[in-house]
């Protein structure tokens, strides 16, 4: 059987993101300061998109592999 995500706890994510952005930011900008060093060492918003698009995919699965231990 898979295990679905509680709507409950999905509803619960999604309050904390809107009560507190400002956390959210903090927790995010080490990302963004990569994704910008890149694009400045690079020149290209091409390398940066990638790079994006790598962390999200990559912390997904860290999310995934996260929530299908429990």
């Amino acid at each position: 059987m898979a295990k679905e995500i509680d709507p409950a706890r999905a509803r619960s994510a999604v309050a904390v993101i809107k009560q507190h952005p400002g956390m959210v930011l903090f927790l995010t900008t080490p990302a963004l300061l990569v994704v910008g060093v890149v694009w400045l060492l690079t020149g290209s918003a091409t390398w940066a998109g990638l790079l994006l698009v790598a962390l999200v995919l990559g912390g997904g699965a860290v999310l995934y592999g996260a929530l299908k231990r429990r």
